[in-house]
């Protein structure tokens, strides 16, 4: 059987306001605002590069239900390029993009084949090969429903292909949208299956593939790493999958052990070395440090550490800025010997971690009425991680107190 070969992308989020970041000079500010865009050309580029047959997206091609006439223009510009070389695009739409949003509507080129909000089926032909497309577009931003239900396969094509955004069953980093378990997804017999919604690149299952893309540029501290997209090639029930990185900008975290910093000049030093690693790796770069072990140096003075470090980031070109900065004290003493020792600790730490008592706390912003249409549900992960920050923050307090 012929061979065919095509993209997989996902994710794009297209004109994310990559919100909070602070004291960003303008020329960052604008290269990071532009990340999204420079990323998704660099898809496209490679799509006609290839000469692929077509290109999937799997969903959030915008990065809000409101998309912008900008982002939309950007978009269908990249859209005619293919065009211009005769290569298709198969696109859904997911939470973040979903079709009840409001917005001014254009009109896309001939080769965009845009799934509805029922599950689809486009059919693509490529010489003497027919292959079958399946996928739907969220019809609002919170689907909880099995959707995986409704694909079936078509007779009459030589490969078929599954188009899904939606979550792995016990992956708790994303909202629980469109769920599905890898038994159901097998009993489809499709030859690939494209999806997209996690912003982590994975190979979920190699016969038949079951791939992750990840999202195309980071966007916060979290999403750390090379992005990009895959191509494909499908002959028979083979397939070769090769990652493209496309990111115009990479975050990352580093962690600094402090043990050996005497004084905050030493610890500012340890800092710019590790800035300056990262200078040379040849893609601009947004940084958070991690400070453990450190010696009488308080968090409270992170914030200042954070400014000076960003103060003296000039180079606009391969800028190394770092975005956060955490400071963790070494403890003379152990949260498991106070909670023993005294009631009213075992109480104050249980408290901290409840994640019942993290939702009560944030639950006034989603409640907001001009805040919460931009925010995703709380994972479990991320509570947790809300939880440990909080607790960490009070081991630093009393131990500070305790010195005090």
């Amino acid at each position: 059987m012929e061979e065919i070969t095509f993209i997989h992308c996902a994710d794009l989020h297209l004109d994310s306001p990559m919100l909070g970041l602070k004291n960003l000079p303008a020329s960052i500010r604008t290269r990071l605002r532009e990340s999204t865009f420079t990323s998704f050309k660099r898809i496209v580029d490679a799509a006609i590069a290839k000469q692929v047959d077509f290109v999937l997206i799997a969903g959030d091609i915008y990065d809000g239900e409101d998309r912008s006439l900008r982002a939309q223009i950007l978009f269908r510009k990249e859209m005619e390029r293919l065009n211009t070389h005769g290569i298709e695009v198969y696109i859904i739409h997911g939470n973040h993009d979903h079709l009840s949003g409001k917005w001014l509507e254009i009109s896309f080129p001939d080769n965009v084949h845009i799934f509805p909000s029922e599950v689809t089926v486009f059919e693509h032909k490529k010489n003497n090969v027919k292959i079958h497309l399946y996928g739907f577009s969220y019809e609002a931003r919170h689907l909880y429903d099995r959707r995986i239900n409704n694909f079936e396969k078509k007779t009459g094509a030589d490969y078929h292909i599954g188009i899904l955004h939606g979550s792995l069953e016990g992956n708790n980093d994303h909202s629980p949208y469109a769920p599905f378990n890898l038994q159901e997804l097998a009993s489809k017999k499709m030859d690939y299956w494209a999806l997209g919604h996690i912003h982590k690149r994975a190979v979920l299952q190699t016969d038949p593939p079951v791939v992750y893309a990840g999202n195309i540029q980071g966007r916060h501290k979290k999403e750390t790493g090379e992005k990009g997209c895959y191509y494909v090639k499908l002959r028979d029930r083979e397939a070769e999958l090769e990652f493209i990185p496309t990111a115009a900008c990479l975050w990352k975290s580093v962690k600094i052990d402090a043990a050996t910093a005497k004084n905050a000049d030493e610890l500012l030093t340890l800092c710019q070395i590790a800035q300056s690693g990262e200078r040379d790796q040849g893609l601009p770069v947004i940084m958070s440090f991690d400070i453990v072990n450190a010696q009488g140096i308080g968090s409270f003075h992170a914030g200042e550490l954070l400014e000076i470090l960003q103060e003296d980031e000039v180079n606009d070109s391969d800028f190394v800025w770092v975005s956060s900065l955490s400071i963790s004290e070494s403890n003379s003493w152990n949260k498991e010997k106070l909670e023993a020792d005294s009631a009213f600790f075992a109480e104050l730490f249980n408290a901290v971690t409840e994640t019942d008592a993290v939702v009560d706390a944030v639950s006034p912003l989603y409640r907001h009425p001009g805040a919460h249409r931009y925010l995703s549900e709380l994972t479990d992960t991320e509570k947790q991680e809300l939880a440990e920050e909080a607790e960490q923050l009070l081991l630093n307090m009393l131990n500070g107190a305790s010195r005090g």
